[in-house]
């Protein structure tokens, strides 16, 4: 037995009588994670202001503490970026990860401190393989390496002591040197900024070594994938046939069922597993513990306290928080977290459904405003109407209305954004227009500047143009005219897209 095989035995022995135990005892657990938190920043900037030393338990700690949005946390944040110890979290924050979806900058920086890197990130990447394992014990998992497929940020200094970059390039950077041993491609070439650059030197690393477990976002997986297709000239594009002791898939971040199709053609076999996980760059949530279940175990002992607010009072003004004991199956919630990273009470614009108590499942069900992840682009409402708008004021255009969704991958051909617009004036030419706010999205978006780069991952997006009256058509077809009903602007697959071109075909044979 190889010594990383022994060191994952005892390991998974360990970690599953702990996972085990706080399955049985989620609210003793989760009480334990706040008390904690709230003991170890009482001294901060913050918790002097929040007076943290007279909380006692989950009820004062909501009554004293606001919820918090990354705009209501950024003047903190960004006293943290400068240096300043003692903010939100003890000490000085050396380490931020950068990502979109902020609705007044580009990028968000998340603060990432020793205490989130051991205790939750690295800890879920062990956990992960540890639940793995215990489902798969005739798993040759170590006879081989694991593929890590990270952002296309490197990691960037801030100032003389801070630095950022996509939370796996954070994660890469921090990594002990003995993971090194296990996984590919190197940490020169995973550092790598250039996204063009990195692609063709992780292939040629790749290509020839015996790879038994990917863990990345589908849509950059395939990109390298058709990547070594290319490089081998496999017209038969079966995977197998580059790394034959292949057996596990480590996805998160976006929706998996548009790739599922995708990646069965190309894996063609009953014993490739999948294995989904929750994270964002504010910390790792769940993981799938079941091998033939979708939903994922809500991780409680990774420093993180989770609170709940029901989507149907979610905009209410001031909504009130459940805790992890008063939550129900079936209900849509917003999730609030009190992190080891420093985030307090801080809303992360997930919603999720629980799919059972004891042990607490949830199934990811989307955001908390329209939104487009279908790559890993993040694109929110907010920007694409920033977007819309700026692109119409420089060509002269007047949007009536707009809805926007993915063109999945397929193949070897690359995803796409689909507009479907209706103008009140329309631009001289539709062209121009897409060129404008496919510029102004990268402007506004980093993740999705990074998607579009040299059409790598997305290409253009593709415009239609409907007739005046599709929306209003659109709209009274499914009962929604008048009062506050609003066309979605962005959804996360192609339900409204396909229902509103076919409402403007139908118009259009009529005109």
């Amino acid at each position: 037995m190889s010594l990383i095989t022994q060191f994952a035995s005892w390991y998974l022995t360990k970690r599953m009588f702990q996972i085990e135990l706080f399955m049985k005892h989620p609210i003793e657990t989760q009480n334990e994670v706040l008390y904690n938190l709230v003991n170890e920043a009482k001294d901060t900037d913050w918790g002097k202001k929040f007076n943290y030393s007279a909380i006692s338990d989950a009820s004062e700690f909501a009554a004293k503490v606001p919820l918090s949005t990354y705009e209501d946390m950024y003047p903190w944040i960004d006293q943290t970026l400068q240096g300043k110890p003692n903010v939100l979290w003890p000490g000085e924050i050396s380490w931020f990860s950068k990502s979109s979806g902020t609705t007044n900058d580009k990028s968000k920086f998340i603060p990432v401190t020793p205490e989130s890197l051991e205790g939750c990130h690295y800890k879920c990447g062990k956990d992960m393989l540890a639940i793995y394992l215990y489902n798969r014990p005739d798993s040759k998992l170590f006879s081989g390496k694991g593929l890590a497929i990270g952002g296309s940020h490197q990691v960037n200094q801030n100032n003389q002591s801070a630095y950022f970059g996509d939370l796996s390039a954070v994660l890469t950077e921090n990594m002990p040197f003995f993971f090194e041993m296990f996984r590919v491609p190197s940490k020169k070439v995973a550092l790598l900024s250039e996204w063009e650059e990195k692609l063709r030197r992780m292939a040629d690393e790749v290509i020839r070594e015996d790879v038994t477990s990917i863990a990345g976002v589908p849509t950059w997986t395939l990109v390298l994938i058709n990547k070594l297709f290319e490089m081998k000239g496999l017209s038969s594009r079966n995977l197998f046939e580059i790394w034959p002791n292949l057996e596990v898939f480590f996805h998160g971040a976006v929706n998996f069922d548009p790739y599922r199709k995708q990646f069965r053609d190309i894996l063609p076999s009953a014993r490739m597993r999948y294995m989904e996980t929750y994270n964002a760059s504010e910390g790792f949530f769940g993981i799938q513990n079941e091998p033939d279940k979708q939903d994922l175990l809500l991780m409680l002992d990774y420093g993180i306290y989770y609170e709940f607010i029901p989507m149907e009072t979610f905009y209410s003004g001031n909504p009130k928080t459940l805790t992890l004991d008063e939550v129900e199956t079936g209900v849509n919630y917003a999730i609030v977290i009190s992190t080891n990273g420093g985030l307090w009470r801080y809303i992360i614009g997930d919603t999720v459904k629980f799919t059972s108590r004891y042990p607490f499942k949830i199934l990811i069900t989307g955001r908390t405003k329209h939104y487009i992840n279908a790559f890993g682009e993040e694109l929110i409402m907010d920007i694409a109407e920033k977007a819309i708008a700026i692109a119409s004021e420089r060509t002269g255009a007047v949007v009536a209305n707009f809805t926007a969704g993915p063109v999945y991958l397929e193949g070897t051909s690359k995803g796409s954004h689909q507009w479907v617009i209706e103008f009140d004036v329309a631009p001289d030419h539709i062209d121009h227009f897409s060129e404008l706010l496919d510029n102004e999205l990268k402007t506004l978006n980093s993740d999705y500047e990074a998607k579009r780069y040299k059409d790598l991952a997305l290409v253009k997006p593709v415009i239609n143009v409907v007739p005046k009256g599709t929306f209003y058509t659109w709209m009274k077809i499914k009962g929604k005219l008048g009062g506050q009903n609003k066309v979605p602007r962005l959804a996360n697959n192609r339900e409204y897209i396909e229902s509103v071109l076919e409402i403007s075909e139908t118009l259009a044979k009529n005109l």
